[in-house]
């Protein structure tokens, strides 16, 4: 790979936050992985393109991060550059016709205090997610019968040449968890959403209704990734985990939630390969005693010489 301290020079240029050799635990909710070589903080689109077309002519490995709630990342690190989207690159912008604009790096939470504040209602359902916008479109985040497909109506991103581009909702090839940026479509700046008018008072009561509902079923106080497995086509990966027996099961300080069998979590001291263990653990034993085959819903950041 290519110098990095070249890279690490030009974000400087651009006045961007940079850090060498990050420890990417401290930007992961699972509260897992290793270095980074460089971790810059993204503030404008020009920075981000020009960062991009750096990487591509020297060679250099990079991935882009938001709030990192999606994460499992490898504890010998990532050998390579961390695009990060963060407060550094976040705002919101109300329009007309009750559509907000966003971008990537605000985190969702912000972003439905923002509808919440002027009485738009469509994002109750993300109230508690713990990422960021761009990390929502990517994945097609969702929980409670709401995803981010249901209200996005445009996007901007940058693609891998560095060219910016506008693009609507029925070209994001959006899925159960997917979009089409999963698929490696380019990087993205921020997105528009279409909202409605409705009470501040019934909007809060809403969204407390579904915090308390995550307080009441959900590890928060344990590190995680959030539900660890895809829903399957015909049934719940937490059904199915429990009816194998598996909560509580463990490796290392990795272990299955008991008090939700969806969630894989870190009790403190779990590195990388237990969590991948347990994972691949209750992935065989659902399996062989169900026939269904999990799919990890976590992107997972391997060491790569």
């Amino acid at each position: 790979m290519a110098d990095i301290s070249g890279l690490l020079k030009k974000a400087e240029e651009f006045s961007c936050k940079v850090c060498e050799n990050e420890s990417l635990d401290k930007h992961t909710s699972f509260k897992v992985g290793g270095k980074c070589k460089a971790f810059i903080d993204i503030n404008d689109a020009k920075s981000c393109r020009e960062l991009v077309l750096y990487c591509k002519e020297n060679n250099i490995d990079f991935i882009v991060m938001g709030k990192g709630s999606n994460l499992i990342v490898d504890d010998r690190g990532y050998n390579g550059a961390v695009l990060h989207f963060g407060s550094d690159y976040s705002g919101i912008e109300l329009l007309e016709n009750d559509t907000v604009f966003c971008k990537s790096g605000t985190s969702l939470s912000a972003l439905c205090l923002f509808a919440l504040e002027n009485s738009l209602s469509g994002l109750e359902f993300a109230w508690g997610i713990p990422g960021s916008v761009g990390g929502a479109v990517y994945m097609n985040a969702g929980a409670y019968g709401g995803e981010i497909s249901d209200v996005i109506i445009s996007a901007e991103y940058i693609d891998l040449n560095g060219e910016i581009h506008a693009i609507v909702k029925e070209d994001m090839d959006f899925s159960y968890r997917h979009s089409c940026f999963s698929g490696g479509k380019g990087i993205i700046l921020g997105a528009s959403f279409k909202l409605q008018k409705g009470k501040k008072e019934e909007i809060r009561a809403k969204m407390d209704e579904l915090m308390q509902r995550r307080r009441d079923k959900q590890p928060l106080e344990y590190p995680s990734a959030g539900s660890t497995f895809k829903r399957p086509n015909g049934s719940y990966a937490s059904l199915l985990i429990e009816q194998c027996g598996l909560k509580g099961l463990s490796v290392g300080g990795a272990k299955v939630s008991e008090k939700h069998s969806g969630f894989v979590i870190n009790t403190g001291n779990a590195s990388f390969n237990d969590i991948m263990e347990l994972i691949e653990k209750v992935r065989k034993i659902v399996k062989e005693k169900t026939g269904y085959e999990l799919e990890c819903e976590p992107e997972i950041i391997r060491y790569r010489d």
